[in-house]
Formats: structure tokens, sequence, C-alpha cells
């Protein structure tokens, strides 16, 4: 019987990972994928380190009214009354601030004034100018410290943390205008006797 020549075999291709021959290529690193922004550092200056709120909170939010922009019309803020000295108020302001970061508030919601001595924090910023200052204030993303003879420029916030740490004066008119910048919380840490007699009227 005459032998053909063998016909040429047809392998069925098999599903599965291909194998790269051997030529001397690697393969193609993947590219990192992005991923969530580490949180920034805080500011020096800033007494203490704030806790870290998930990048995902933001003013908008909470539908809290960018700096600068007119209140909206609704009823008048809710005034929260922190008895403490002269000398404590600073720090009984700081603590409430805190328990508002805690409690899911943005930092951007959030204006803190005093009426005697600057906070740290809004000192060390001055220093850089009163242009960079007021950027912060206008970039709306952070916790704004200012004094009782700036509080006039501050745009409106959700929450207005006042600060008695001095100057009846200044406690006296800024306290008024505080009242005016907060959207819906207005916190006073001070002499209550001073506060109502500033506020005109019972709190």
């Amino acid at each position: 019987m005459p032998l053909l020549p063998e016909e040429p075999q047809i392998h069925e291709s098999v599903q599965g990972p291909r194998v790269a021959p051997a030529t001397g290529r690697t393969a193609p690193t993947p590219r990192p994928v992005p991923g969530p922004r580490p949180a920034a550092p805080s500011r020096p200056g800033r007494p203490g380190p704030r806790p870290a709120l998930p990048t995902q909170r933001a003013a908008r939010e909470s539908g809290a009214a960018r700096p600068g922009a007119p209140a909206p019309a609704a009823a008048a803020p809710q005034i929260q009354l922190i008895p403490a000295s002269a000398e404590g108020a600073l720090d009984a302001a700081e603590e409430a601030v805190d328990l508002l970061l805690d409690s899911g508030r943005a930092p951007g919601d959030v204006l803190v004034v005093t009426t005697g001595e600057s906070h740290p924090w809004a000192a060390h910023e001055l220093s850089f100018g009163e242009t960079a200052y007021w950027a912060q204030h206008d970039a709306g993303d952070d916790v704004f410290y200012a004094d009782a003879a700036h509080v006039s420029r501050a745009g409106t916030r959700p929450v207005v943390v006042v600060a008695i740490n001095g100057g009846a004066a200044s406690a006296t008119t800024a306290l008024p205008v505080a009242h005016t910048r907060a959207g819906s919380l207005l916190i006073v840490c001070g002499d209550p006797q001073q506060i109502n007699s500033a506020l005109g009227a019972g709190v």
C-alpha cells in the first residue's frame, strides 16, 4: 500500500492564558490605579492635631453657603452658650470646634471669632500678608479664624463660634455681627451676662 504524505494535523485552540514566547521581552507593568489622596497635614500654628474627616464630606453636602455668599432666607440661627472665663474662652471654643468636626461638620462650615487676643492660627497666617489670609477664607475648605476687627469682612458660614477672650467693647460690637454671619448655629463661649447684654436678648 503506497504511503501518503502525512497531512498536517490541525489542533483545536484551547481557551486559556496565552503564554508569551520567551523572546527576552518583559510583560508591560500595569499602571497604578488612582486612589484617595492622603489627608493634608494640619497647618503650623493650629493647636493640636485635628481628627481626619472622610474626604467625601464637603460643605456642599451639608447645604452650606460658600463664604461671602449671602445667607439664605431662613430662620434665625440657634444660639448656644458655653459659660467660660475670658482666660478659658479660647479653649472652650477649640473644644466646640473639635466636637463639631467629630460630629461630621465640614471644616469649611466653621468660622471662629475672637474678641481679645487673636487665635494663634490667625496670627500665624496674617504674618504672610492679608491677601493670602483672606484667600484661605474665600477658599472655604478649612476652619477660618478671625478677630473681632475682621468679622465684618467675613462671609456667612453655617456655624460661627465666638470666644469672648477679652475686649469688652469688641465683644459688644462683634457679637451682633457674628450673629448675622451664622447660617444655622452661633456658639458663644464666655461670660453669660456679657453675652446676653451684647446680643440684647437672653439665650
